[in-house]
């Protein structure tokens, strides 16, 4: 069984205008089957890879995470089924101070919205921020994916 603990943050958009040259990049979309807040089950096409993904309920910033590779032209069906609109962003990986850092920066419903991810070993690892780290959101619901298909960045007020 795999835990999956995650800190996550807005992103100051100047400053990360000039750090994402040192990040490599690849188009992400990702639907839900399941926004059950128990158990989320989510579609994520990457390169020409499809995950299924499913995700315990959070407890605090840790939740429980099984992901399996699935065929592709599977994925891209099950994509038409999810609920919500379809998730599309840009997602930038880089590493800062020996940590995985992932910035997505979405498009589409979502556009204008920058989220920056980074995976820990324990909820209580310390870790220096980069410069380009705004405010944490780790606990905001507002910013879990799985909200955004349903209420989407542009509709925010």
């Amino acid at each position: 069984m795999g835990v999956e603990i995650e800190r996550k943050y807005l992103v100051q958009l100047e400053a990360w205008e000039k750090a994402k040259s040192q990040a490599t990049c690849m188009e992400l979309s990702q639907g839900y089957l399941s926004l059950d807040p128990a158990r989320t089950v989510r579609i994520r096409i990457k390169k020409k890879q499809a995950l299924l993904t499913i995700k315990g309920k959070s407890q605090g910033i840790s939740r429980v995470e099984f992901e399996y590779t699935i065929p592709l032209a599977e994925g891209m069906e099950l994509l038409k089924i999810c609920q919500g609109s379809i998730i599309r962003k840009k997602r930038y990986v880089l590493t800062v101070n020996d940590l995985t850092w992932e910035v997505d920066e979405f498009e589409g419903d979502n556009v204008g919205l920058i989220l920056a991810e980074v995976e820990l070993d324990t909820e209580n690892q310390s870790i220096e921020l980069p410069l380009w780290i705004q405010e944490e959101v780790s606990h905001d619901q507002r910013y879990f994916n799985s909200n955004l298909v349903l209420h989407p960045f542009k509709n925010w007020s």
